[in-house]
């Protein structure tokens, strides 16, 4: 088949602004989306065939996913992911753009850095829209250079992976930003009380004789921010949610009016600390740490009501040489890009929490709403960033076939549900299975 595409025929799409998927033909020219035909158009059924057409009978057709929470690890750790390496993983993971976090070596604090990004991912086959730091080497003292940065290409400013501990420089964040119509997104920690906690706090760090990380650590700077944004009225994006008191700051915050979203990671509604003390496993050691059921249930319950705006994986790759040492000692995160259709499929979907329509919105259309970035929508006119998904299709995690440089996955040998056949980028595909 031709990388370029002409034609999607028999697809199931699934829209964002409709609650149920739809059948219908895709036409594409250049790149662009030229002409769709739904069934409702009383369309004829597409004979068409041959060079650069897919038959997508069965399948699901969404706009491009979006991924708003990536680390690419370049400049600095080009041993555990490369900007080629994390675009060739999205792609994979039907992801057509991803956002990347500004926690490299050095940090992305200036224009020079946004630049050095954007040149190297412009032939790859993933959009990627860098995030600038909010203060200058994240170190939460100085503020960054945010006009310059924005000019560049920067989308968001964060200091992802540090919180930002002082509140005048996070208000002085919201007020640039507010200048630049860009959101603030924030890493939700308070290290004063993460102290050297190393999971979750509660019955099973207490069980282990681990030290713990009390859900307050993080619901104590949501508060903080959030009444910062209610009175300055600049978007602030929670990262990274991960407990039942996150969830409910945020509920009431936006029924106050108080211009904040929010994200969940796969991790966070598929995972539970009770897994650590089973096998002391390292790729089971994330920030925010893997919290209890009843906060499990809460994520869901986020996502099912629109508290929580969209999913991210939160993809942070690290070496097998840095993973594999005792927990204590081992880096957080985990890589994601290559296994959250299946989760959310396998988690979300299959259960009934959520719609395949819900998760058009809360994998692409929210994510590019949030961000303010193309995509988002399958509409006449717009570029042809198409992601086609199996939905009764079953795999296994397999880490050691990943694109990803790095292979810290949790979900190694897990059974799920939804894969990805195809990424179509710009009308051409990036991706194929």
């Amino acid at each position: 088949m031709s990388n370029k595409i002409r034609l999607i025929k028999n697809g199931t799409l699934v829209l964002p602004d409709r609650n149920e998927p739809i059948e219908g033909d895709i036409y594409l020219e250049e790149g662009v989306i030229k002409k769709i035909n739904l069934e409702t158009d009383s369309r004829k059924k597409e004979k068409a065939g041959g060079d650069g057409v897919i038959d997508a009978k069965g399948l699901l057709v969404f706009p491009g996913l979006i991924d708003m929470h990536v680390h690419l690890r370049e400049p600095g750790r080009e041993d555990e992911e490369t900007i080629a390496t994390g675009t060739a993983a999205a792609a994979a993971g039907g992801f057509t753009a991803i956002a990347c976090m500004p926690n490299t070596l050095p940090p992305v604090d200036n224009q020079e850095s946004v630049m050095f990004i954007k040149q190297l991912a412009r032939d790859c086959p993933a959009q990627v829209y860098p995030i600038g730091a909010i203060s200058k080497g994240r170190a939460g003292k100085e503020m960054s250079e945010i006009g310059e940065m924005v000019h560049m290409g920067a989308v968001a400013i964060s200091d992802d992976g540090s919180p930002v501990h002082d509140a005048a420089i996070m208000r002085r964040a919201l007020e640039y930003a507010g200048m630049f119509g860009i959101p603030v997104i924030s890493h939700a920690e308070d290290s004063t009380l993460t102290g050297n906690g190393v999971m979750n706090e509660g019955y099973e760090s207490t069980r282990l004789g681990m030290p713990g990380i009390p859900p307050y650590s993080e619901e104590v700077c949501i508060s903080r921010d959030i009444i910062l944004c209610k009175h300055i009225g600049t978007r602030l994006h929670i990262a990274h949610v991960s407990t039942k008191g996150s969830v409910e700051l945020v509920r009431r915050a936006k029924a106050e009016g108080v211009h904040v979203t929010a994200e969940a990671a796969p991790h966070h509604f598929t995972l539970t600390d009770t897994l650590i003390g089973k096998e002391f496993n390292t790729n089971l050691k994330m920030m925010p740490p893997l919290r209890t059921q009843e906060d499990v249930d809460a994520i869901i319950a986020g996502l099912m009501d629109g508290t929580i705006d969209a999913i991210a994986s939160d993809h942070a790759p690290h070496s097998s040489e840095e993973k594999e040492v005792e927990f204590d000692h081992a880096p957080n995160g985990i890589i994601g890009l290559e296994t959250t259709v299946g989760l959310v499929a396998t988690f979300l979907v299959r259960p009934g929490h959520l719609t395949w329509n819900d998760i058009a919105r809360k994998l692409s259309n929210h994510p590019a709403r949030i961000l303010k970035i193309p995509g988002g929508e399958l509409k006449v006119g717009k570029v042809a960033d198409i992601t086609i998904i199996d939905p009764k299709a079953s795999w296994t995690v397999r880490v050691e076939k990943f694109a990803s440089k790095s292979r810290n996955s949790p979900y190694d040998g897990w059974k799920l549900h939804g894969k990805v056949r195809y990424t179509i980028l710009g009308g051409a595909i990036s991706h194929a299975s």
